[in-house]
């Protein structure tokens, strides 16, 4: 009898690390057919292919379908994906820069900027975010926070394009004059006949 329940315990443990493995493969191939549809242009269609095996504590599946959505026009949908991927993993940068497009999308630019905090938070030297951060600031007319973001991405990066230039305009913006050539001439030096920076020099004279 001990036999007959051994040999069946064994045979369930098998079965279940088959079906484990037959679930894992078809969770491969589900990607796989998500990034060939997303490469035709079919975003609906690779999100339905990881809808099929859908994991709600996944990561990457939240983080995917977020971007699928986002892409699809479903901006709700890709919120509550990109949501659940930072409540998944609550540290993680791509999820939070992920739901700042369906945020941006909708107009949600408080929350833009807190999520961007919440990056410079864990990461202070991360200067695509306090790029973003700044551009947001800028078009908003916030010309001291823009400047205090690209002054950063400036320090770290002192002969880098992006950041030159929005740090040379934002300066323009605020009537410094001075501290805004000196910027654009960086950037000409950089970038020479630059339009951007010599549209701003333009508006120096």
């Amino acid at each position: 009898m001990e036999f007959v329940k051994c040999s069946l315990v064994t045979a369930f443990l098998w079965l279940s690390l088959f079906s484990q493995a037959q679930y894992v493969e078809g969770v491969l191939k589900a990607f796989e057919k998500s990034y060939e549809a997303e490469n035709r242009g079919d975003y609906s269609g690779a999100a339905l292919e990881l809808k099929n095996l859908y994991q709600e504590n996944s990561y990457e599946f939240n983080l995917r379908l977020g971007w699928l959505t986002y892409k699809s026009g479903k901006l709700e949908e890709s919120e509550k994906y990109y949501r659940k991927a930072i409540e998944i993993l609550p540290y993680s940068e791509e999820a939070r820069h992920g739901l700042i497009l369906p945020l941006s999308a909708r107009g949600k630019w408080e929350e833009v900027v807190s999520r961007y905090e919440e990056i410079l938070v864990n990461n202070p030297g991360s200067t695509v975010t306090l790029y973003r951060l700044g551009m947001v600031h800028y078009n908003r007319k916030e010309w001291a926070r823009a400047l205090r973001c690209f002054q950063k991405v400036v320090d770290l990066y002192p002969f880098g394009y992006d950041g030159l230039l929005m740090l040379a305009w934002t300066h323009l913006q605020m009537g410094k004059s001075r501290e805004a050539k000196v910027l654009f001439n960086k950037v000409l030096l950089y970038s020479p006949g630059d339009k951007s920076a010599i549209e701003g020099m333009g508006l120096l004279r």
